[in-house]
């Protein structure tokens, strides 16, 4: 299902509080309490160094830097009329001993050659296993010892929580083995996927992600990866303190389905979908012809404000409903429609590609 938002541009206002009359107290004692206060907040920051770095020197060795060459069908675009050889840059992280790699699936989106490079400096063909653009994961194979490979922990990302410290680590404008820091700004956010398709679940984090972070860890204080950084929300194309992570429950289920099947499938209802003007459910701007919605008798206006008789607010409980079933999944939704509810049974379908 794709959900249709509409964002709004960002303005920054500042804004200068100040009061006429108003009372300002200070401390009449000695200053104890201020000397006692400022080691408390060198302690704390030399604690949250000392804890970065940890983690850091723990689990830098399973994160790499992936290079992609890729050809560009630019039908005479080089000096002689070829096509031309470009290249970017990316992060990723060791998932197993076997070799497996996880990135982000645009990462190597159109690859002719990836070279993943590891922190010890050694340098490995990466072969592409499977991708997935509707949760922009990819899963890459490289041919290195077991004795080279340093898989990182994967944790939980339900249990993120905002305000939380987390850590990235990855290659952004290609300076490998960048460490950044920051907190988890907001969760269950949600993010456009390469083919259109909404990401639901995303981490919100004000860690400094940049272009190369792509497909590189975000660690939580224990230093397990709970989500995959991919994108970042910038006028300039530079970090402003607004990234987003998939979610690594969302990662774990996809790449268990890529080396299983190769493929990975995801429930489709077949609408477009937009905030219910008054907020209180989901409405369906378009339904796609021949869809399960379609079939199914859903209609362009409809609001649908239940699913499976859990309460539905807005376009970003039912994308997130859809998200969680599976193709062939029966579903009930409840629908507002010219002043009736009514309630719909639906099949799931499978996602187009």
């Amino acid at each position: 299902m794709k959900r249709m938002r509409k964002i709004a541009p960002l303005a920054a206002v500042a804004a200068l509080a100040g009061g006429t009359g108003a009372a300002v107290t200070a401390l009449t004692h000695d200053d104890t309490p201020s000397a006692n206060a400022s080691v408390g907040t060198a302690q704390t920051a030399a604690a949250t160094r000392s804890s970065i770095a940890a983690i850091y020197q723990r689990v830098s060795a399973g994160v790499v830097e992936i290079t992609v060459t890729a050809s560009s069908s630019g039908g005479g675009f080089g000096p002689f009329g070829q096509d031309q050889q470009t290249e970017s840059e990316g992060s990723g992280f060791v998932l197993d001993k076997a070799g497996h790699i996880v990135t982000n699936a645009h990462v190597v989106d159109g690859a002719t050659a990836i070279t993943v490079h590891f922190a010890s400096g050694r340098a490995a063909k990466a072969t592409v296993v499977a991708t997935d653009p509707s949760t922009d994961v990819a899963l890459l194979e490289v041919d290195v010892a077991a004795s080279n490979l340093h898989p990182l922990t994967l944790g939980d990302s339900a249990s993120a929580d905002v305000g939380e410290s987390v850590i990235a680590i990855g290659s952004p404008f290609g300076l490998e083995n960048t460490v950044t820091a920051g907190i988890v700004s907001a969760v269950d956010r949600q993010i456009e996927a390469p083919n259109g398709y909404t990401i639901t679940g995303a981490i919100q984090t004000d860690a400094a992600i940049n272009p190369g972070n792509s497909g590189g860890p975000l660690l939580d204080t224990t230093g397990r990866v709970i989500g995959i950084n991919a994108q970042i929300k910038s006028s300039s194309d530079g970090n402003e303190g607004v990234g987003f992570a998939i979610p690594i429950d969302t990662v774990k289920k996809v790449v268990a389905q890529l080396l299983d099947k190769g493929t990975v499938t995801h429930a489709y209802l077949g609408v477009k979908v937009a905030d219910a003007a008054d907020g209180s459910g989901a409405r369906i701007a378009t339904v796609q012809s021949g869809s399960p919605a379609a079939d199914a008798g859903v209609e362009t206006g409809d609001v649908v404000t239940a699913v499976d008789g859990k309460s539905v607010g807005s376009a970003a409980d039912l994308t997130q409903a859809i998200g969680n079933a599976s193709p062939g999944d029966r579903i009930e939704l409840r629908v507002r429609r010219d002043g009736s509810v009514r309630t719909i049974t639906v099949e799931l379908g499978t996602r187009p590609s």
